[in-house]
């Protein structure tokens, strides 16, 4: 799944890093109350307590018990409750949608799990034989990265359980907010045709989904330099958008009308007296800050009534890899998108929200899966999902990078995913 330098790292500064990961899942965990540990309110979202039992079960189950001599599993029942969807480890897992509906193991336990297994995983790095140092490096990479995405969904699943209660609780309400503003004017960024390479280099992390790097021929195009607001999308709404079928993808229509959707996911009101729910409460909507929580068929039907379309994943990438990966990503502390900065160029690539593109989520030319279970961690899912770019208010800055894709199902809105415009120059 990657090529790092393994014969030149530290383990010190290993151990260290392991450390604030971990540190940082049991810190966004600090305001919730006992009782929001367990809750879950949505198929697609996992109660606190899972998130961070399965990080440990992820350490315990590809780095304790193949490379740590004599190491004892904390439950033998754990290894069952918290595998998410690896069939190859031979243990099942407990169905996805129940995983709410357990009161034990309690909150305090699962804390004593994380703690049994971080103890465990110092002594791996502090004593483990240089025979295995760079198998059990890179299984830790991926082992880092693998926590932070689930912190990115400890994050946004917690917003999905809080907006669900109608007392509309706030989990951070010190969280800082940007004054009510209208958008700034859009406009467009031109990038010419031709040949190009995409995809991650041989060197450094990177996830199998994003190699082999390999050429892409893509016509002239124009990016939108900024994501499309919530003010925008007011407009939309207004002319009918959620009620125009010969806007919407067949099955985006069918989501339309069973799910009752008239606006994204989390606003709350009608015409212009818009409120959001935020992981600080119930704010106004502020039209400034791009619109997030919507579906890719959401977005696709906006892209056809703006008379543009959404930006391919190769497009996306041209644009992004020779911009600073910097943004409003989850160390800015602000959990929420933030209106674009008034600065000349493309903004926000990084952070804010997940870019909605137009490419369906497949293997790229000469892929393969890696052996094992961990190849199961992206190959199996490239079906029936779409990729997005660029990273969210909840992603850490060390996390992403230009050649990452995540993937969802069309109709998902309760991550923060927007849109980018694009369009076409020939």
């Amino acid at each position: 799944m990657l090529e790092p330098p393994v014969n030149d790292v530290p383990r010190d500064a290993l151990l260290a890093n392991y450390r604030r990961v971990r540190a940082f899942s049991e810190q966004l965990c600090e305001p919730l109350a006992a009782e929001d540990y367990v809750l879950q309110t949505a198929v697609e979202a996992s109660p606190p307590r899972w998130h961070l039992a399965h990080v440990s079960w992820f350490f315990e189950t590809f780095l304790l018990r193949p490379f740590r001599a004599g190491y004892q599993v904390f439950h033998p029942r754990f290894e069952y409750l918290f595998n998410s969807y690896y069939e190859q480890t031979g243990t099942g897992f407990w169905p996805r949608p129940e995983r709410g509906l357990l009161s034990r193991p309690t909150v305090a336990e699962i804390y004593d799990y994380r703690s049994h297994v971080d103890t465990a995983m110092a002594a791996l790095i502090g004593e483990c034989a240089e025979a295995l140092w760079p198998q059990v490096v890179q299984r830790l990479h991926i082992g880092l990265n693998h926590e932070q995405q689930h912190q990115e969904l400890l994050v946004t699943d917690i917003k999905q359980n809080f907006a669900y209660n109608p007392l509309r609780p706030a989990y951070r309400p010190d969280l800082p907010a940007a004054p009510l503003a209208d958008p700034a004017p859009l406009r467009w960024s031109p990038f010419e045709g031709g040949l190009f390479e995409i995809g991650a280099a041989q060197q450094g992390f990177a996830y199998d989904n994003e190699r082999p790097r390999h050429r892409v021929f893509v016509e002239a195009f124009a990016l939108a330099d900024r994501p499309v607001t919530n003010g925008e999308w007011l407009e939309f709404i207004a002319d009918g958008g959620y009620a125009n079928p010969a806007l919407w993808l067949s099955d985006g229509w069918t989501a339309v009308q069973q799910g009752g959707w008239r606006a994204p996911l989390y606003w709350e009101g009608q015409n212009r007296d818009w409120e959001l729910m935020t992981l600080a409460g119930v704010r106004p909507l502020n039209p400034a800050e791009p619109v997030s929580h919507i579906s890719y068929y959401e977005a696709d039907a906006f892209a056809t009534w703006a008379g543009k379309r959404l930006p391919t994943e190769a497009e996306w990438e041209l644009a992004a890899a020779a911009q600073p990966v910097t943004g409003n990503l989850v160390d800015t502390a602000w959990l929420h998108p933030r209106p674009a900065p008034q600065v000349d160029g493309i903004r926000q690539l990084f952070g804010d929200v997940w870019e909605w593109t137009g490419s369906a989520y497949l293997p790229y030319p000469g892929y393969r899966p890696p052996a094992g279970a961990l190849g199961e961690y992206n190959g199996k899912f490239m079906c029936n999902q779409m990729v997005l770019r660029g990273g969210s208010c909840a992603t850490a800055s060390d996390h992403i990078r230009a050649s990452y894709r995540n993937f969802f199902y069309p109709h998902e809105r309760w991550q923060f995913n927007g849109l980018r415009l694009a369009e076409d120059m020939r």
